[in-house]
């Protein structure tokens, strides 16, 4: 997984991984979601693929358009 840069200082991401279709996320207490495009839908996946890679924004756009649209969590 790659290391989330947190531009804003006050993200609870912490990695994530990105792939055709997917992303995951891994938080601050060790918990990682699997989100596809199955289950959260194309364009929300590009928009959280986007905010991954800027650094920025990914935790907030998840507890506001996302929410609990994640295929599994595991630890």
């Amino acid at each position: 997984m790659e290391r989330y840069r947190n531009l804003s200082g006050n993200s609870n991401v912490v990695a994530f991984e990105i792939g055709a279709g997917f992303i995951t996320v891994q938080f601050g207490d060790g918990m990682k979601y699997l989100y596809t495009d199955r289950s959260t839908g194309a364009a929300r996946i590009a928009e959280m693929q986007r905010l991954a890679r800027a650094g920025q924004g990914l935790n907030s756009y998840i507890g506001r358009a996302v929410k609990k649209a994640f295929e599994r969590k595991w630890r």
